[in-house]
């Protein structure tokens, strides 16, 4: 499994996504894409000012690198291309969804990955102009809370997601906000959290080999 980070880099939550997944019995790595600005990693009280330096240095081309790194040693770690999915939070929902779209990956999941209706972050179209470029099965979980997503354009997503010839879904969840599956943030919702790891880890076994 591939995880891709939030917007605070390859932190303690994120160490511990990938713990839970090993411990599901998967195979986790987490790529550090910011490698490039000296790998930080941020608590959820920083200024976002300066989580953006490192975000704006972000694009597409080296995302993508990176992904095909994890990948890889996934590969040679023994692992066949067709037991390969990806996972991502935040902005990482984001990557998570474009790696499904254009790279070789067998499924994919998003936790409120942004940029759905309106393209731009990295370099990458929106989500619903990328939907009809969907190679792998694809499972989105979003809040309604979420002031960032909002609900209808969460919609539409799925209205463009149903018109691919691939396995999709989109869940929502009445009571979670944007950040709901962290339990270090205040956005933590304890059983859409629940709800939505079950779901991943079902996801996952149904179209992973």
């Amino acid at each position: 499994m591939i995880v891709v980070q939030e917007a605070f880099g390859v932190n303690e939550h994120i160490e511990d996504v990938c713990q839970r997944i090993a411990d599901a019995g998967w195979l986790a790595v987490a790529p550090h894409l910011f490698h490039r600005t000296g790998d930080p990693a941020f608590g959820y009280d920083t200024d976002f000012t300066v989580i953006g330096e490192h975000m704006g240095a972000l694009h597409v081309a080296g995302i993508s690198a990176d992904i095909a790194v994890a990948r890889q040693f996934l590969v040679d770690a023994g692992v066949e291309p067709s037991a390969i999915g990806i996972v991502g939070f935040c902005m990482g929902g984001t990557i998570a969804f474009a790696t499904a779209c254009t790279d070789d990956v067998a499924a994919a999941v998003t936790f409120y990955g942004g940029g759905v209706a309106k393209g731009g972050r990295f370099g990458y179209a929106s989500a619903i102009d990328m939907a009809p470029s969907l190679e792998a099965p694809w499972l989105g979980l979003y809040g309604d809370l979420d002031t960032g997503i909002p609900v209808d354009d969460v919609e539409a997503l799925r209205v463009a997601v149903s018109l691919v010839d691939v396995p999709t879904e989109i869940v929502r969840y009445a009571d979670a906000g944007h950040g709901f599956n962290c339990d270090r943030r205040t956005s933590y919702h304890a059983g859409s959290a629940t709800d939505a790891w079950a779901r991943m880890l079902a996801w996952f076994d149904q179209y992973l080999d």
